[in-house]
């Protein structure tokens, strides 16, 4: 991967991972269309999620360094048996929330060899119905959304797990994590706020753990890593990022997540004829 290319696609990780309208999908198809997808671009597309999961960390510092003490908190209070569960606040509920939404992960875990497999292959039929179903996803909620719905003192160990199951769906290329987790939270009845916040911060061990399993392969010297062009497509999707997560939480107030259906379902129709046609003609496009 060039410098440019890492640049592009720190952009591109940057915009996509927090608008509704999935980063895998658009990375899959820079990498598809310009010839870089394989192995390494996999690798590469991990190395910028980390970029990503840095934003969501400064964005939400937080409300993450609240549970931290929170939680560091709890656990001496188990220690010394003064730990109270039926006087919880919402910090500590929001502890054993996330817990329950990870619990999925355990089982989509075994099934990762799969994602990666549609994520590297040359195929972009998934892609392109997988932004479809993210389209729906988007519009289906736009729908639910109800003042007044769950925030951190009464959202339902329910309404996590259903948020925790769609983000193990979510590796699929073309479906957007934080469209599908925010849409399947305001299906539920989650708030709105509540909503975007939780599946930001829900997507941080997820992301750490994918980095976690994946990178040490590049490191070993199986996949050959350009590191100087993925450090600066890091950093470009952390800036972009950044201003990506506060783009996100105005349109979900304001009511204007669901625009992104009406981008979603032209681009859906015609990369799912692209890669139709790509299949039958046995050719792949390239630019």
């Amino acid at each position: 991967m060039s410098i440019f290319d890492a640049v592009i696609q720190g952009i591109i990780q940057g915009l996509t991972e927090f608008l509704p309208v999935s980063s895998s999908g658009h990375l899959s198809l820079y990498q598809h269309f310009t010839g870089n997808s394989g192995e390494a671009a996999g690798i590469y597309s991990i190395l910028l999620h980390l970029g990503t999961l840095l934003a969501v960390a400064i964005a939400f510092r937080k409300e993450l360094w609240d549970m931290i003490k929170e939680f560091l908190s709890m656990a001496k209070e188990i220690v010394t048996g003064k730990f109270d569960k039926d006087n919880m606040t919402g910090s500590r509920r929001l502890i054993f929330l996330f817990i329950i939404s990870l619990l999925p992960l355990c089982f989509f875990y075994f099934i990762s060899d799969f994602y990666n497999s549609l994520s590297t292959d040359n195929d972009i039929i998934v892609e392109g119905l997988c932004f479809l179903l993210t389209a729906a996803l988007l519009i289906v909620s736009g729908k639910c959304v109800k003042e007044g719905g769950a925030t951190a003192e009464n959202m339902s160990w329910k309404q996590a797990l259903g948020m925790g199951i769609m983000q193990g769906i979510a590796p699929l290329p073309g479906l957007s994590r934080s469209g599908s987790t925010i849409s399947t939270g305001l299906i539920l009845g989650v708030s709105r706020e509540q909503a975007v916040a939780f599946s930001f911060i829900m997507g941080v061990p997820a992301v750490l753990a994918a980095n976690i399993l994946e990178v040490p392969a590049a490191l070993s010297g199986e996949v050959e890593i350009n590191w100087l062009a993925a450090l600066i497509g890091m950093a470009v999707a952390l800036v972009v990022g950044i201003a990506a997560i506060k783009t996100v939480k105005l349109l979900v107030k304001n009511d204007k997540f669901t625009k992104f259906a009406w981008y979603l379902i032209p681009l859906g129709l015609i990369i799912t004829g692209i890669g139709i046609f790509e299949k039958i003609s046995g050719t792949v496009i390239t630019i």
